[in-house]
């Protein structure tokens, strides 16, 4: 720790901050446009200048000078730094008036407008007029892709997005080229974007030169109504904002979240919002002669009830879809078991995940956090890159650090870090597992080693056995220990580890998901959309969900229900972290939340779910399963549960692992619904195709 004054406030800070860090610990603002604390420093807009007492009879530029370079006076005073003297006033006035020589005035049409740092800090620290006649400098707009907007002439260089995209997303796309009056920003051959992360550099820019481009010229800020919720793209969580206007969401922006996100989402998290407008069911349907019709509540209830009548608790599945709430899932399972039905499962991948063996065998054991501490990693069957990119960043984070190896075994590609390629799939994982490939000995000298197992490699038979060697060389190589469990699962469904927690998995003598959609007389698909309806043979089929996607044209009644936004549930994380969203807007037209669409049909079933309320629902849901109540919080699984399930290695059947993400923008119905989803999709193949040849 080292001790110093700012603006004659004695304070104690850690010897590593920065002096502009050191200010706002003292309750200094220092303003900046460069310096992002997530981000290297670069020092280049000298907004956050100080004056240092003893130091050169000039400003310095706080964001890169620490307080392990200031010096205290020659009888021991304590080091000391001033914010608001004459001296750092008329500077910081200077490096404004600078900053505006060529910044254009057309704030009444900029998208960052109301939320611009460059009009806030220069009302606040500039001055009221400019030296400067000069014409003003032109850069011609750039094109880097269908999600961010580029207005060159408003950019100040502070290289924010350049620094982003080097080291946090991992791809040097954005660069500053030219000197002087010449310099500009780009993508050196002027092509789309290819991170998955890349929507982040419109909430770095301090100005708006980068701005989202579906959001253009939509809304002001200050007409968007805030949601603070969180984020059901993939199994991570990562905790949003999503702004509405009346019923229609406008945007969704990344909220902070250290344990989680940090302050980063994915682009398809930030740009799916326009899916959430259409292919929208919005009113019960009902298929009569081939063709599905509008109904009425009562008469898709009837149809329903009819069906039912018909056949036994045996003859009647269930299966929950990716981005399905532990309230619905848990209502839907109540149901299913008052018509005396042991067929459920969330697995509709086929992905193997027993609750029996314990929580330990299908949660992120280390946490998302965790990864930090990691010093060696195994990725079987897995591309975080695709199937959590926030957790990949993270990954990529303890990789610059230095110290770390990355194994791969699965299907090889470009992870946005350094990493060593194994093998194809189950013979590897075997090899690493009986020690006779080499990077087994790399695990072993680790202190922290860390194996993420993808749901890629537990589908299909070799599931339970991958999911036991896993868990077999997370034991050998000292990965479980009363410090650390290095044993991590990879889900990428929202609903995954909720559906588990829940047991929502075929009882004795039930059956999965396949299974029930080749033989049940009566199937209800609770926005299960992932399935292979080719294969499908069951009979009559009930869809409840939002988007008129492949479920619902395979079903025989739909039951409009609520998108994430539309509803307050609970969702758990893949690390198991129970998160609570908060409703942003309305469904559209007749459609209802999930769990009360559940409850009104068990009322006309004749088997009454015991709540009338979400509230109601929730107790019982907490009595069950009290973990549930503790929101944000992580019940840990346990070492014991690993060592059983190493016990369980069987023979792994020859088998290469494939990544379960095929397209990372088209992954559930609400993605698939979206138009700026699809023109990223279509742009990801063709720069794929492009690199293949």
């Amino acid at each position: 720790m080292a001790k110093l004054k700012v603006d004659g406030k004695e304070i104690e800070v850690p010897d590593h901050f920065t002096l502009l860090q050191a200010c706002e610990e003292a309750g200094a603002e220092v303003p900046r446009f460069c310096f992002h604390e997530r981000l290297s420093v670069a020092g280049n807009c000298r907004m956050c200048l100080i004056e240092v007492k003893g130091g050169p009879p000039k400003p310095a530029a706080s964001c890169a000078m620490g307080v392990r370079d200031v010096r205290g006076g020659p009888n021991g005073e304590l080091p000391e730094i001033f914010t608001n003297t004459p001296m750092v006033k008329k500077a910081r006035e200077g490096v404004m008036e600078f900053l505006l020589i060529n910044h254009p005035l057309d704030c009444p049409i900029c998208d960052q407008g109301g939320e611009c740092d460059l009009q806030d800090q220069a009302m606040a620290f500039g001055m009221d007029g400019t030296r400067y006649n000069e014409n003003k400098r032109a850069v011609e707009d750039k094109y880097i892709g269908p999600l961010v907007k580029t207005v060159m002439n408003r950019c100040i260089h502070c290289t924010r997005c350049v620094r982003f995209t080097t080291e946090v997303a991992g791809i040097s796309e954005l660069g500053l080229i030219g000197r002087g009056e010449d310099a500009e920003i780009t993508t050196y051959l002027e092509q789309a974007m290819t991170s998955e992360l890349q929507g982040n550099v419109v909430d770095l820019c301090p100005v708006g030169a980068l701005t989202s481009k579906p959001f253009a010229f939509t809304a002001r800020p200050w007409e968007l109504n805030k949601t603070e919720t969180i984020d059901v793209m993939d199994a991570l969580g990562s905790a949003i904002r999503v702004d509405t206007r009346g019923r229609e969401v406008m945007r969704i922006m990344p909220r902070v979240n250290e344990e989680v996100n940090e302050e980063w989402i994915s682009d398809k998290s930030r740009f799916v919002w326009d899916g959430l407008r259409t292919q929208r069911l919005d009113k019960p349907y009902v298929r009569k002669d081939g063709r599905l019709v509008p109904a009425t509540w009562g008469e898709a209830f009837a149809a329903i009830k009819d069906a039912v009548s018909k056949t036994s608790g045996s003859k009647i599945g269930a299966i929950a879809g990716d981005l399905a709430s532990v309230e619905e899932i848990y209502a839907l399972g109540e149901l299913m078991s008052a018509l005396g039905s042991k067929n459920v499962d969330a697995r509709q991948d086929g992905a193997f995940a027993d609750p029996s063996l314990g929580r330990a065998s299908y949660i992120f054991n280390p946490t998302i956090a965790g990864i930090e501490k990691a010093d060696a990693f195994l990725l079987v069957g897995s591309n975080p890159r695709f199937e959590a990119a926030v957790l990949n960043a993270r990954i990529r984070k303890r990789w610059r650090q230095g110290g770390v190896a990355v194994g791969l075994i699965g299907q090889d590609g470009e992870f946005r870090y350094g990493h060593e390629y194994l093998g194809a799939g189950a013979d590897t994982l075997a090899a690493v597992a009986d020690g006779s490939n080499a990077f087994a000995e790399k695990l072993k000298a680790a202190k922290n080693p860390m194996i993420i197992v993808g749901q890629g490699a537990l589908k299909g038979a070799n599931g339970v056995a991958v999911l036991a060697t896993a868990a077999k060389i997370a034991a050998d190589c000292g990965a479980v220990t009363e410090e650390w469990n290095g044993f991590a699962v990879l889900q990428t469904a929202a609903s995954r580890v909720g559906a588990l927690d829940l047991g929502f998995v075929p009882g004795e003598g039930g059956s999965d998901a396949a299974t029930q959609l080749a033989s049940m007389d009566v199937l209800f698909l609770l926005g299960a959309d992932e399935l292979d309806f080719s294969a499908k043979k069951a009979g009559f089929t009930v869809y409840i969900g939002s988007h008129g996607d492949a479920g619902a044209s395979a079903a025989d009644v739909i039951l409009p229900g609520a998108a994430y936004t539309e509803k307050s549930g609970t969702w758990v994380n893949t690390e198991g972290r129970v998160q609570m969203s908060t409703r942003a807007g309305f469904a559209p037209g007749d459609a209802r939340e999930d769990w009360a669409i559940i409850r009104a049909l068990s009322d006309v079933l004749g088997k009454k779910l015991p709540f009338d309320s979400l509230g109601a629902l929730r107790a019982k849901l907490y009595a069950s399963h009290p973990h549930f109540a503790e929101l944000d919080a992580i019940k840990p699984g346990s070492a014991a549960e690993i060592a059983a399930l190493a016990k369980k290695t069987g023979a792994l059947e020859k088998s290469a692992f494939a990544s379960a993400v095929k397209d990372f923008y088209l992954t559930n119905p609400i993605a698939r619904a979206s138009a700026v989803m699809a023109e990223c999709s279509a742009l990801a193949a063709n720069n794929f195709k492009v690199a293949a040849e």
